[in-house]
């Protein structure tokens, strides 16, 4: 069962949801919570010559931090904007630190937007879920699917946060290696 913008409130309210900063009113729809991009990214490098170039994350020992700390570099978000290419990909956070209390029955789904969408803009590639007990800034996977370059800035409305009861109460909270994503 999805919440409503009214159900979204009173979570909010009660500590099931805690969004900080708390979004805006503007934030809210019918069903869901607009969340804002983070000023930092992680941008996939070419490789260097001689770099070995396949990602193997079924290698013993692979830890996906080390990975992508080795082929991508961070940057911020500058007031021009990110210019995202045409099938760019590169690795986001939301602005706003979200917590599921996992004794709330809530779990949480990342969609994109319309407006967004229409354009080519997707915000993940195959990792919707939020799961009970998670906490920190989401992380994205931002690609420009369409044929033109999109610009992202800082703060600008990039994704909903919808916000889904399950049957019952998990007997363990997420603990992988994403809880507290911001990179």
């Amino acid at each position: 069962m999805i919440l409503t913008d009214r159900e979204l409130r009173h979570s909010l309210e009660t500590g099931g949801v805690v969004i900080e900063p708390r979004p805006a009113e503007a934030a809210f729809g019918p069903t869901s919570i607009d969340l804002r991009l983070h000023s930092r990214l992680r941008v996939f490098r070419t490789p260097e010559t001689g770099e070995a170039t396949p990602i193997d994350p079924a290698a013993d020992g692979y830890v996906f931090a080390e990975a992508i700390d080795k082929i991508t570099s961070p940057i911020e978000i500058t007031e021009q904007g990110f210019l995202l290419a045409p099938q760019q990909l590169v690795l986001a956070w939301t602005l706003e630190t979200v917590l599921l209390d996992p004794n709330s029955r809530l779990v949480g789904r990342l969609e994109g937007k319309s407006a967004l969408a229409r354009i080519g803009l997707a915000v993940h590639v195959t990792a919707p879920t939020i799961h009970a007990g998670s906490s920190g800034q989401i992380q994205l996977e931002i690609v420009n699917h369409g044929p033109r370059p999109i610009v992202l800035r800082r703060a600008m409305r990039i994704c909903q946060f919808i916000v889904e009861q399950t049957l019952g109460v998990p007997d363990q909270v997420y603990r992988g290696q994403f809880k507290g994503q911001l990179g």
